[in-house]
């Protein structure tokens, strides 16, 4: 599903009939009678579009189109213009604009191009980016979007690298074929092979039917190959011919089969490191490292935190059908002060608690949960436990509460444990509030218990 389309026109006949057309066509529309109240519009609303024209007054598509580039770098745009000459087509799609209509148009024609570039109506759609060095990066990655050059997307774990590849595809002529991803690491080596190329029935003990592999699965569209640098040394080499040659063989298979795939590919390793170590073959670096991205970590872009945090709440809020809370100054400080060396996902674990744990509109300092107000909160639970050993008053302090973790890996597992606790021991729900596969959260869980 969709999100709306923003159309921005001053013409009100022509304004209503686009209306007309795009709802007719399966799309939910919003409207707005010029640029200025077309800002004020996607200030307070999610679109997946926005559809403008170029001539109106006192705000023309062209500025609009720069304050939407500025504020949401994100979000495609189509412009239409009665006076459509090839330099002002060139010099809008140069500005970012994803398309150019001009008119007259005709419906069919209309409801296609919006199809096209409309984004999807789900958590990946959104890519927040208040930050200038997170924006051109943005600007960057959109402006190779329109290439079929591999891209290599490497930052810390936790930095949203699937999120920017998601973002590249759907700025991409492959817009409206397959985006189909893979983590090399979560798959078993002896099955990743038959995974990725596919296997023909009969081929090895358990296969009893074909099955297409991912190659063939993403064809005509974007293959992301998340976490590169896991994948076994063997499987490389089979990679690497694949990406020469653009042929893919199933196992088992007697006869090679074409595919048309862009390919893109994560790593949070040092590459040229991995390569020296002779971990990762040198030949496919070079080849996937055709355009090289590499994302920042979150405390290198202090402008996005607190964006990121409100739309995450926004987002689970939703999903819990409750008011979106707002934070509290004292929250908002506290989160801009915070190292997130666990990055967006460590961000997005944060303000999952904090809806759990906030009774109502607003997030303060101890619903974030914290190491510091984590710690803080443990004293006060055990003081309340037990008031024997609570101080007699505000001033003497019996004893220091228990040191907070602060190594990444403590962290993680304060907040599966935190987490899992929060579900009520329902490993699926935890899952998926920590933004992890079922699988994943078992293997964690059996370290730890192995831990004791």
């Amino acid at each position: 599903m969709a999100l709306p389309v923003l159309i921005v026109e001053d013409d009100d006949a022509l304004r209503e009939a686009l209306s007309d057309t795009l709802e007719l066509g399966g799309f939910e529309v919003v409207t707005a009678s010029d640029g200025a109240a077309a800002l004020v519009k996607l200030a307070h609303t999610r679109v997946g579009l926005v559809l403008s024209d170029v001539q109106m007054q006192p705000m023309d598509g062209e500025t609009l189109l720069a304050e939407v580039k500025r504020h949401y770098p994100w979000l495609p745009m189509i412009l239409m213009t009665a006076y459509g000459v090839v330099e002002k087509a060139v010099a809008a799609l140069h500005a970012g604009a994803a398309h150019y209509l001009p008119k007259p148009f005709e419906p069919d024609t209309l409801i296609e191009q919006v199809g096209r570039y409309i984004l999807p109506d789900s958590d990946e759609a959104d890519v927040v980016a208040e930050d200038a060095g997170m924006r051109a990066l943005l600007d960057v990655a959109r402006r190779v979007a329109q290439s079929d050059a591999s891209v290599l997307i490497t930052g810390e774990s936790g930095t949203g690298k699937e999120v920017l590849a998601r973002f590249i595809h759907r700025n991409s002529a492959r817009a409206a074929k397959p985006f189909v991803a893979i983590n090399c690491a979560a798959i078993p080596e002896q099955l990743l092979e038959s995974t990725l190329f596919g296997h023909e029935k009969g081929a090895f003990t358990g296969a009893n039917s074909q099955y297409i592999g991912k190659f063939e699965q993403a064809d005509g569209g974007t293959l992301l190959l998340d976490e590169i640098t896991e994948m076994p040394l063997p499987l490389q080499a089979k990679l690497l011919r694949v990406l020469q040659e653009r042929e893919v063989e199933r196992v088992g298979g007697t006869r090679p089969l074409r595919v048309d795939i862009r390919v893109l590919a994560t790593s949070n390793r040092d590459l040229p490191t991995t390569v020296a170590e002779g971990r990762f073959r040198e030949d496919l670096y070079y080849r996937l490292n055709v355009f090289p991205l590499e994302l920042p970590a979150l405390r290198e872009r202090p402008a996005d935190i607190l964006p990121l945090a409100r739309a995450t709440l926004a987002r689970y809020a939703t999903r819990q059908q409750r008011r979106v809370p707002r934070l509290s100054e004292g929250a908002a400080a506290q989160l801009n002060r915070h190292r997130w060396e666990g990055n967006i996902r460590e961000l997005d674990n944060v303000m999952q608690r904090a809806l759990i744990l906030a009774p109502g509109d607003v997030i303060e300092p101890e619903h974030l949960y914290l190491p510091q107000t984590a710690a803080k909160s443990a004293a006060l639970a055990g003081n309340a436990a037990n008031p024997a050993t609570a101080p007699a008053s505000a001033t003497p302090v019996a004893a220091e509460p228990p040191a907070a973790p602060t190594d990444l890996k403590a962290l993680e597992k304060q907040h599966i444990l935190d987490a899992l606790d929060a579900a009520g021991g329902v490993r699926k729900i935890a899952a998926e509030r920590l933004g992890m596969s079922e699988r994943t959260l078992r293997h964690k869980l059996q370290q730890y218990r192995g831990e004791g």
